[in-house]
């Protein structure tokens, strides 16, 4: 079984440092140069942690939002596979369902918060 994850973290001081840094490397010629600057580079990200914590409460906010199919059918596999595979189904009939496919979309996210409960 596979799982896969996607994260998504927008943060435009980041992108405008990567493309700055990128534009800086193609116009220096010298190899002494590129040291300097990737030292000043290294200093900006250190500075930064804290801001960078923020847009990930944003991503976890709109995750909560649009509750997918894979992400539920991933939580309820691995619950199905510690045993608790009677406390899953009874959670899809309780929904409304005798399979995950069955349950509407609108209903995943409520589905989600009481299959982690279990």
């Amino acid at each position: 079984m596979d799982i896969n994850i996607r994260v998504r973290v927008d943060c435009p001081d980041i992108m405008n440092s990567l493309l700055a840094l990128a534009e800086s490397i193609s116009q220096i010629k010298a190899e002494g140069q590129v040291r300097e600057e990737t030292k000043v580079v290294k200093e900006k990200h250190e500075v930064k942690p804290k801001e960078v914590q923020a847009p990930k409460e944003k991503v976890k906010e709109e995750k909560s939002k649009t509750v997918t199919l894979e992400e539920v059918r991933g939580l309820l596999a691995e619950l199905s596979q510690n045993g608790k595979q009677q406390e899953v189904k009874a959670l899809i009939k309780k929904f409304g369902g005798r399979k995950l496919t069955d349950i509407p979309q609108e209903k995943y996210s409520e589905l989600l918060k009481e299959a982690e409960v279990i």
